[in-house]
């Protein structure tokens, strides 16, 4: 079954590339833009989401409010910890990571900070022996879903003293997030959070927030942020707000409400639900459960996209394969619905290795 917080959406399995607003947030969204276009918004007043949506993602991942940062998108956010780098810092990252991840820091090569990928499975290993400043990765990959060894990371990073830089974009909402175990943390909201497009967060631990640059900071980083919009003379806040970026109103009223319908169910259902939906798919296709909601087909020419799309299941196309996500709005009707096309695509293309 599916939670009645969402609208059904019949064979939409995407959440991995956009999440569906619960029914509150399509309501608060609709009602903020009828607000707007009647002249009845108040730029002060859109601060209360902001901050209302700071507080509840804390409480989601488990730090305190000061930890947490907003901002718009990942790589806006992982670009505080790129600029600050001293010249010549080595970073290590995962093969065919996502570039919002990677991608910040390779743009710093004009101070020869460098950037060595190695496969997901090696990151913890790779880590110790390379002893990077920076290791920098998805807690879920983007492409296939794979969750990183988290235990085996965080150990080798602290032993070897390595700054860590996890995007939990594809993690948080189903997967427990504990934001405390990094030094870093980015998410954006629109995926897994169901929030609209232009909310992200970033966790600072406060032992190196002081590593940081705070290069984008204007009048909303300042610590009294309605005395802040003139200067020069800006003075940051003392915690990690001090990194927040100029704030995309109407996303945050969504991004509210969508947070406050997740953290209102039980912590097992937004573990579970998706999961379990993905691994019946798995057990439809003869393949063993997995635990998370992601499963990958091979779909080197598009053959299997196609043949979901013409059954009404939506997936994505991501590094050759074809990608399924289950979130909270999907039911048992999804399962079988993809698994009728999934067959019907040709048993060739299922009978490699699944991920």
């Amino acid at each position: 079954m599916t939670t009645s917080a969402w609208a059904p959406a019949p064979g939409y399995l995407n959440a991995s590339t956009l999440g569906l607003p619960p029914r509150a947030t399509a309501t608060a969204v609709h009602e903020a833009v009828d607000a707007w276009q009647a002249g009845r918004a108040c730029a002060v007043a859109y601060d209360r989401h902001v901050q209302a949506s700071r507080r509840l993602y804390a409480r989601l991942v488990g730090v305190e409010p000061s930890w947490v940062a907003v901002g718009s998108q990942a790589s806006v956010l992982v670009a505080e910890v790129a600029v600050a780098l001293p010249d010549g810092a080595r970073v290590l990252t995962v093969a065919g990571e996502f570039s919002s991840v990677c991608g910040p820091f390779e743009a710093q090569a004009g101070r020869r900070v460098s950037v060595a990928a190695v496969p997901l499975e090696d990151l913890p290993e790779a880590t110790e022996r390379l002893r990077p400043d920076v290791v920098a990765f998805s807690l879920a990959q983007s492409a296939d879903g794979r969750v990183v060894d988290a235990d085996g990371v965080r150990a080798a990073a602290t032993a070897c003293g390595a700054l860590t830089v996890c995007d939990t974009t594809q993690a948080a909402g189903w997967l427990d997030v504990d934001a405390a175990a990094w030094d870093v943390t980015v998410c954006s909201a629109y995926k897994w959070l169901c929030a609209p497009r232009g909310s992200a967060f970033l966790t600072v631990r406060p032992a190196v927030a002081d590593r940081l640059s705070g290069h984008n900071a204007g009048w909303y980083a300042g610590e009294d942020v309605w005395g802040s919009v003139y200067g020069p003379g800006l003075r940051v806040a003392a915690d990690a707000r001090r990194f927040d970026v100029s704030p995309a109103w109407l996303a945050w009223v969504g991004t509210q409400t969508s947070l406050e319908v997740l953290l209102d169910l039980p912590v097992d259902v937004r573990r579970r639900h998706g999961a379990d939906l993905a691994d019946a798919l798995r057990a439809h296709l003869g393949w063993e459960p997995a635990g998370r909601p992601v499963l990958v087909v091979p779909d080197a020419d598009g053959r299997v996209v196609a043949a979901l799309g013409d059954a009404g299941v939506t997936v994505a196309s991501r590094a050759g394969r074809a990608r399924v996500s289950f979130h909270l709005w999907n039911d048992g009707d999804d399962v079988d619905r993809a698994a009728d096309a999934l067959s019907a695509a040709g048993a060739a293309a299922l009978a490699r290795t699944p991920v």
